[in-house]
Formats: structure tokens, C-alpha cells, sequence
């Protein structure tokens, strides 16, 4: 049974990573966040997660994009129908229920990005497992997204640390029970 698992890029001034604005995945880190995602069972989304990502990806080249572009995607929305594109599933029915289900089913761990509403629907049903946070050596200066958005209080407890040579640190938290 996999894990879900999710995943955040952060400034030391707490900006979450707006798609391709100031992440960049090289070094040691980049390696790291590479290999784990490449060997996951699939994405975990939102619709606007999806559908930025969806919007910005397909276009890029090299080994993250192939990756990227590659994987499963599981979207969760109340607002989509039908057929998704990019390699893409939209989750039926209880969102829990599809998430527990994915977890059982699909080989490997799946790594979820993004925030707001659909992650803190994941957190509050107890769907994660694990928040990965990598924190970046920079100041952004601007902009204010939240890992899980702006609805309520999650605890958790550290769980691991991983210091980069890149100076980027990973925090891994476990949801408190």
C-alpha cells in the first residue's frame, strides 16, 4: 500500500512555488525530489493545480518534464467532467474513498503539489501521510500561498530532516493522530 505524500517548495519567507517561477530542480535536492517522484505510482491534484500544471508541462523538455509529463494524474473537482488530458483520471464519487482506493491500488507512493482547498480536504479526512516540505535558501519577497491554503489548523510532528549541499533543506511531517 502506497503512501500519499505532499509535496511543497517553500522560501524561507514562506512562499509556496508558483508553477515555474523560482523552483529550479538541479543539484543534489533536485536530484533527491527527482528520483522519489520517478519511482511514485502517480500526481495527486486539484483542478487548479492541474490544470496550471497541465498548462505549463506539456511543453517543456527534458528528463523532469518526460517524468512529469509521464505520470499518472488523479484530479480531484467538483467542477471537471468527462475525459482529462495529459495523461489524466478524474476521481469519481467520495474523494476519500478514491484516494483510499489509489493508495491500495496504484503501484508506489503518490506525491501531491499544490494547495489550497483540495489539500486541506485531503488533510482533514486524515488522507496524507506525509508533508514534505523543501525549504529554499531564498527570500522571494512577494506572494502568500499556503501549503494547505487558508482553512484551518493541521498538526503534525517532524519526522526526518535532509540537509542538501545545495543548501536546501527537506522537513518530513507525519499528521499527528
Amino acid at each position: 500500500m502506497g503512501k500519499l505524500i505532499a509535496s511543497a517548495q517553500a522560501t524561507i519567507d514562506g512562499v509556496i512555488d508558483p508553477v515555474g517561477e523560482w523552483v529550479q530542480p538541479d543539484g543534489d535536492h533536485g536530484d533527491y525530489s527527482f528520483e522519489r517522484q520517478a519511482r511514485s505510482g502517480g500526481l495527486v491534484l486539484g483542478r487548479k493545480t492541474y490544470e496550471g500544471l497541465a498548462g505549463y508541462w506539456p511543453s517543456q523538455t527534458g528528463k523532469w518534464a518526460d517524468m512529469v509529463n509521464a505520470l499518472p494524474k488523479y484530479v480531484g473537482s467538483t467542477t471537471l467532467s468527462g475525459d482529462l488530458e495529459w495523461n489524466a483520471t478524474l476521481l469519481n464519487g467520495d474523494l476519500a474513498d478514491s484516494i483510499r482506493k489509489l493508495k491500495r491500488d496504484v503501484d508506489g507512493d503518490l506525491f501531491m503539489h499544490g494547495s489550497g482547498e483540495f489539500a486541506y480536504a485531503l488533510a482533514e479526512r486524515g488522507l496524507i501521510d506525509e508533508y514534505e516540505i523543501y525549504l529554499n535558501p531564498l527570500v522571494w519577497g512577494h506572494g502568500n500561498v499556503h501549503v494547505l491554503g487558508d482553512r484551518g489548523t493541521v498538526r503534525m510532528t517532524l519526522h526526518d530532516v535532509t540537509r542538501f549541499d545545495s543548501g536546501v533543506v527537506r522537513l518530513s511531517y507525519l499528521p499527528q493522530s
